[in-house]
């Protein structure tokens, strides 16, 4: 399976272990079949061997977000873990 990811501007707390809290993007996308999906994703890193300037294009990259147009989004994840 594919998925295209969009980054959106929306950022949640999440409670794992112990009560440690990390940050997670809401990302937004559609598969290959078109079915539209709602990602959390909390770390996200790019390779290092893809030239001297992939990093910085990377980062700036990450910049560019959306609103998110999917209501309720978190709906999709267990409210224990949203905080």
């Amino acid at each position: 399976m594919k998925v295209t990811l969009e980054s959106t501007t929306r950022i949640v707390e999440l409670e794992v272990a112990a009560g440690v809290v990390v940050p997670g993007r809401i990302w937004e996308g559609v598969t290959e079949s078109g079915i539209r999906v709602v990602a959390l994703v909390t770390r996200i890193a790019a390779e290092t061997g893809n030239g001297p300037d992939t990093l910085a294009e990377f980062e700036r990259e990450l910049q560019q977000c959306h609103e998110p147009r999917t209501r309720g989004a978190l709906e999709a994840f267990p409210l224990r873990m949203v905080l």
